[in-house]
């Protein structure tokens, strides 16, 4: 059984990262020439780590599946990054930020993660606006600020609604500057396929060069994950239809643990389903609830047009049912709440699935222009998308999968338990708990890259001197074997069925079975399930062409193959967990009011789980959550 060390630094709070900072080992200038490091992934998380390392000194392999790193999903991050600097003199600071960011979390997050991150965010923005990074300025000058859900207090900067964007760009800038320098190596349509452990250390990596089917081995002195998260295995999600969960999975098989993999995040602003047949979901900002207010009809069954429907028979639910923080409730209290009044048979639109966003107030209060300005492109992506004008007629939105707080086991260090096995952003599960505030993600992706991953990195290096491996290793060969069974064995189904119709069925019992609302039940049924559906896909998937060309039919079919695995690992763990909290939910665990009930006696603490081969149940490990610092309590976002 792994003991889980988080390798927290003793003292006081406050104090622990700087006490780290002052006493880690450090790796000198000339040394670090002669380490090689392995960044697979160049979203935000990544490009950021690949060009802080190398401009440090050290020489880097970055991966990407895209053609670029500027198609890196963290381009869509639409509302804005979260900063505790206090521009508004609102009342804002670390500390608040802290503990919102715990709170919102429903307390299942590591205190010293999550103020280190509190921390380093006032770092972020300079950092940002160094790059020319073009945030939102107030009219005299002041970078601006707005609110997201689970704050009372305008901290988030942005750009519009394209902050992801702007904040790619200004990474990738820093990034193509390594790459002129030669100290970054850029691999584009890349797929990691496996992870490389020579005794018992993350060496290396195993790739797929996506244009020509080649198989090639990269050795390194360390290997950092950068791959996002997993929502995709629910099919239907707001995320790119190229993310995918085979980098965390596959270091999963080689021995990484993979933590709260049930704390999955259901985005309440989303433009609903419209067909069968459609293969993403499209978010509408968070940032939208600043000025937008959310409501139904009171009577069940309203169809009228939403301009007909007047103020005294519509229910503004979030204002009255959280008046201190009304339409930015936090992200999971809202969904389940659009849930509720969908069931109730108020929802809008179509099937019923859907609620209104209304802007009216807000033209009326702002003035056309102002709302245009402050979230002009989300309207007319609105409108591209449903043909309707947001301006003159309500947003129909409903909750969709968005975002996943679990990931890869890391500790205080952002080491997996695998020895030089780095994880940073949404594919560790570090800082969010069971629910990420919103405007989180990019400050953690930026964190982890830029400012953190850096400083850590020096204790392991500093150990690994005189420990080179080639890729002629027997364990490379090995890695590189496996990858070819794996891949033959799909080219040799020779079935009929696309990868994308299992997968489709796959996400469909997920959503229904362990989406916004769980029981036992439901979960029993899914584990039933899911191994039936990937016994048909191992016997009637089809995978035309060859593994030595291009070939995205067997690119979406391995996939597909991890997605199957762990969407039996998540329902697991969602089984085990027997409490509800943040964007788990378990229907026999709430309170009289509908909120989540936690056990904190049980289950204050990170499943972990262990990989313990082809069809063996994995093995739980838990790690303590203790807060020396705060007291737990039952979230309360009403007064």
């Amino acid at each position: 059984m792994i003991e889980l060390d988080p390798k927290i630094p003793t003292g006081p709070l406050k104090t622990k990262w700087q006490h780290f900072k002052e006493h880690a080992k450090l790796v000198n200038p000339a040394n670090k020439r002669k380490f090689r490091i392995i960044v697979v992934g160049s979203g935000l998380a990544g490009a950021s780590a690949a060009a802080t390392l190398a401009d440090q000194g050290y020489n880097v392999d970055c991966f990407c599946f895209q053609d670029s790193p500027r198609r890196a999903h963290s381009i869509a991050a639409q509302g804005g990054i979260n900063a505790a600097k206090n521009y508004r003199n609102d009342g804002d600071s670390g500390w608040r930020l802290f503990y919102d960011t715990l709170k919102g979390g429903d307390f299942r997050a590591r205190e010293a993660n999550v103020h280190r991150l509190a921390e380093v965010s006032r770092n972020i923005i300079d950092q940002c606006v160094a790059q020319g990074v073009p945030f939102a300025r107030e009219y005299g000058g002041q970078l601006a600020n707005r609110s997201f859900g689970g704050a009372q207090v305008s901290r988030t900067f942005y750009a519009r609604g394209q902050t992801g964007q702007q904040l790619l760009l200004g990474a990738y800038a820093s990034l193509s500057h390594q790459i002129k320098s030669g100290r970054v190596t850029m691999h584009t349509h890349s797929e990691m396929l496996d992870l490389v452990v020579v005794d018992g250390h993350a060496k290396g990596i195993i790739v797929r060069n996506l244009l020509t089917g080649e198989l090639t081995r990269h050795a390194a002195d360390t290997v950092m994950l950068a791959t996002g998260g997993y929502s995709n295995v629910y099919y239907l999600s707001t995320n790119a239809r190229g993310c995918n969960t085979t980098a965390i999975w596959r270091a999963y098989k080689r021995g990484a643990l993979f933590a709260n993999p049930c704390y999955t995040q259901i985005h309440p602003t989303c433009i609903p389903v419209a067909g069968d047949f459609q293969s993403k979901l499209t978010l509408m900002s968070e940032s939208l609830r600043n000025d937008g207010r959310v409501w139904v009809p009171k009577k069940k069954g309203d169809q009228r047009a939403p301009q007909d429907i007047p103020e005294e028979e519509r229910d503004y639910y979030l204002e009255r049912k959280y008046p201190a923080y009304g339409n930015l409730a936090p992200r999971d209290i809202s969904s389940r709440s659009a849930k509720e009044v969908c069931d109730e048979g108020r929802g809008v639109g179509p099937g019923g699935l859907g609620v209104y966003l209304d802007f009216k107030d807000a033209i009326a209060r702002l003035g056309k222009k102002e709302v245009e300005g402050r979230y002009g492109n989300l309207f007319e992506m609105y409108e591209n998308i449903t043909g309707e004008n947001a301006y003159e007629r309500p947003m129909r939105i409903f909750p969709a999968l968005h975002y996943t707080m679990g990931g890869l086991w890391v500790d205080y260090h952002l080491m997996s338990n695998l020895p030089g096995l780095y994880v940073l952003g949404e594919a560790n599960f570090s800082d969010h708990g069971a629910n990420r505030l919103g405007a989180s993600a990019l400050m953690q992706g930026l964190a982890d890259g830029y400012f953190i991953v850096p400083y850590t990195l020096g204790e392991y290096l500093s150990t690994q001197f005189g420990n080179k491996v080639t890729t002629d290793s027997p364990e490379f060969e090995e890695a590189e074997a496996a990858v070819r069974g794996r891949m033959n064995r799909l080219l040799e189904v020779r079935g009929t069925v696309s990868s994308e119709k299992f997968h489709r069925e796959l996400g469909t019992l997920l959503w229904e079975k362990c989406g916004m609302a769980r029981s036992r039940e439901s979960l029993q049924e899914a584990l039933t399930e899911i191994p039936k559906i990937r016994a048909r896909f191992w016997n009637e998937v089809g995978v035309p062409g060859t593994g030595a060309s291009f070939n995205q039919a067997l690119e979406a079919a391995g996939r597909v193959a991890d997605f199957f695995e762990l969407g039996e690992l998540l329902c697991r763990d969602a089984l085990t967990r027997e409490e509800s909290c943040g964007g788990h939910f378990r229907v026999e665990y709430q309170l009289p009011d509908g909120e989540a009930l936690r056990n904190d006696e049980l289950f204050q603490c990170v499943h972990a789980w262990q990989y313990q081969g082809e069809g063996k149940e994995p093995t739980l490990i838990k790690e303590p959550l203790n807060y020396e610092f705060i007291h737990p309590a039952t979230r309360n976002y009403k007064h």
